[in-house]
């Protein structure tokens, strides 16, 4: 089973409904029980025929449920969440998908983080976890379009060319992605930063854009 640790946002949402339409059985996690069994039913809703993959409830549940466990947190409560659920997550491929960044004058701006990006901030944090960074640069809005092909590349960091290689699978399950080999954990920061820039050219231009790797 998928599971996603705050899964009730934009992007949670809109990767769980893509891999639920897969026929992946999705666990999306949140805070608050009826607020992730809300969230599920809507993205049943939406595609009926994945609804039956698809379910929800606490971010406990999610990280003892899920085989890989999917962080779509905002940046600012990645800490005191993977604190509290680290005994949950031991063992697990857990996949960051978080970008930090803020919003000043409508502007985004990336964070710093003292770890190097979220991902090395998640491997801190969750020693015994195999930690793995992908899908930041995904358009939230494409992904909750259920008929729509994402034509975009998903760069997947990891130091585990075991979890690397699952989580590349994973992501081509979703129509219209490829997945590209990003190298060790630590190249994660590139990407976190990649899709700041993104943000401000959707803005700019008022689109979804994304990234494709040419010359492969």
């Amino acid at each position: 089973m998928i599971s996603l640790i705050g899964g009730t946002g934009p992007e949670g949402r809109g990767l769980a409904l893509r891999f639920a339409m897969a026929g992946e059985k999705v666990f999306i996690g949140s805070r608050s029980q009826e607020r992730g069994q809300q969230i599920a039913q809507e993205l049943g809703q939406l595609a009926p025929s994945a609804s039956r993959f698809i379910s929800g409830g606490t971010n406990e549940e999610a990280s003892s449920q899920g085989d890989v466990v999917l962080i779509t947190t905002p940046y600012e409560g990645q800490k005191d969440t993977l604190e509290a659920l680290r005994p949950k997550l031991t063992g697990k491929i857990v996949v960051s998908v978080i970008a930090p960044m803020v919003f000043e004058r409508g502007h985004a701006r990336a964070v710093e983080v003292p770890e190097g990006s979220a991902a090395l901030q998640a491997k801190s944090l969750l020693p015994e976890a195999t930690v793995v960074g992908a899908f930041q640069n995904m358009s939230a809005e494409d992904l909750l379009v259920p008929d729509k092909s994402l034509d975009c590349d998903v760069i997947v960091c990891a130091d585990s060319a075991e979890a690397r290689q699952v989580v590349m699978a994973l992501a081509e399950k979703i129509k219209g992605v490829r997945a590209i080999n990003g190298g060790g954990l630590a190249n994660a920061h590139y990407v976190e930063e990649l899709t700041v820039l993104l943000v401000s050219i959707n803005r700019n231009y008022k689109i979804h854009s994304s990234i494709r790797i040419t010359g492969l």
